[in-house]
């Protein structure tokens, strides 16, 4: 798993899976400045309430844009 597919992934769905926070919070101490911006920038997200906890259902983001 890598940081920005994270990312991008919870951008696009606006959802995070707990096992994304899992690895997010074991991985931390090896980000790059650049990660580290991110992986912030997904907390303030979720405590702003604009991304959510939840499952990811497969092919949802691409079906929606591609309509």
């Amino acid at each position: 798993m890598l940081l920005g597919e994270v990312f991008l992934e919870t951008m696009a769905t606006g959802i995070i899976t707990q096992a994304e926070i899992d690895w997010l919070t074991t991985q931390q101490g090896n980000f790059s400045r650049e990660e580290e911006a991110k992986a912030l920038q997904i907390g303030r997200l979720l405590d702003e309430g604009r991304l959510q906890i939840g499952c990811r259902l497969l092919g949802q983001a691409r079906r929606s844009a591609a309509s």
